[in-house]
């Protein structure tokens, strides 16, 4: 199925939450704190200003983005666990650097 949100929607594919605990500890879903980042997947035409124009969104499918705590509708889309927000509740696009890629390869 192909999703395309409408307006100034984003959906968003949560970023993977830590399966082991500092301590070596694995720590299951259901205590797990859902991380509060992840990445674009797919972004809406943008919202109308006062006179009717198009403004488009800030963000666009790709970004890695910061977002609030308890933002969003959670979804089910093709059998993945999405969430769809209001470019509003985006409080950032992160960039990644050269150092935190190194870091991570």
């Amino acid at each position: 199925m192909k999703f395309r949100p409408l307006h100034d929607r984003v959906v968003i594919r949560r970023a993977e939450g830590d399966l082991k605990s500092k301590g070596g500890i694995i720590i299951p879903d259901t205590a797990k704190e859902m991380p509060q980042e992840g990445e674009v997947i797919a972004v809406g035409p943008g919202s109308r200003d006062e006179s009717g124009k198009l403004v488009p969104l800030d963000v666009k499918a790709g970004d890695f983005i910061l977002f609030g705590k308890w933002c969003g509708t959670e979804v089910r889309i093709d059998g993945k666990d999405l969430l769809i927000m209001k470019e509003a509740d985006i409080m950032g696009i992160v960039e990644k650097t050269e150092v935190a890629t190194k870091k991570a390869a």
